[in-house]
C-alpha cells in the first residue's frame, strides 16, 4: 500500500512538471510561427518584385515550402478564397480560419491581417514599400515574443515543479 501512495505522488510531481513544460513550450511555439511567417513574408516579397506571377500561383508556391508550422496554411487558405473573394477579405477569411490552430497573440494576429490590405492593391513599389513596413510591424512582434519566452518559459517550467513538490509535501 504504501508503494502505491509513492507512485502516486511521484505522478503528482511528473504531472505538474509536465503542465509547466507544456505551458512553456507555447512560448516557443509562438515565436517559431512568428518567425517562420517572417520567412514566408520574405519569399512572397521576393516572388512579387523577380516573377511578378500572380498572388494564387505565388501563395502556392509558398504553401509548397517545407517548414516546421501551420502558419503556411493562411497562405494555401487564402489562395483558396482568392476564387470567390477580393485579397484582403480572402486574407481575413484565411486567418480565421487558422486562428485557432496557431500559439500566436491576438495582437500577432492583428499585425498578420493587415497584410491583406497590402497585397494587390497598388503597383509593385507600392506594395514593396507596404511589405517593408509590414516586416517592420513583425519583427517588433518577434522580438516581443523572445522577451516574452525568455522571461517566462523558465518560470512555468520551475512552477510546474515547484506546485508538484508543494503538493507533494502537503500529503505527504
Amino acid at each position: 500500500m504504501e508503494i502505491l501512495r509513492y507512485f502516486f505522488l511521484f505522478g503528482i510531481v511528473v504531472g505538474s512538471t509536465s503542465i509547466g513544460f507544456i505551458l512553456s513550450k507555447r512560448y516557443s511555439d509562438r515565436l517559431e510561427e512568428l518567425n517562420a511567417f517572417n520567412t514566408l513574408v520574405n519569399i512572397l516579397q521576393n516572388s512579387i518584385k523577380f516573377t511578378k506571377l500572380p498572388l494564387n500561383e505565388i501563395f502556392e508556391q509558398i504553401g509548397n515550402i517545407t517548414i516546421k508550422t501551420n502558419v503556411k496554411n493562411i497562405f494555401i487558405i487564402c489562395k483558396e478564397n482568392l476564387t470567390n473573394l477580393n485579397v484582403d477579405n480572402a486574407w481575413k477569411k484565411a486567418i480565421d480560419e487558422e486562428i485557432y490552430y496557431l500559439n500566436m497573440k491576438n495582437e500577432d494576429f492583428d499585425v498578420i491581417e493587415t497584410l491583406g490590405s497590402i497585397l494587390g492593391k497598388t503597383d509593385i513599389d507600392g506594395q514593396m514599400s507596404g511589405l517593408n513596413q509590414f516586416k517592420e510591424r513583425l519583427s517588433i512582434q518577434i522580438k516581443q515574443a523572445e522577451f516574452e519566452k525568455n522571461k517566462n518559459s523558465k518560470m512555468f517550467k520551475s512552477l510546474g515543479t515547484i506546485v508538484g513538490l508543494v503538493i507533494v509535501i502537503l500529503l505527504f
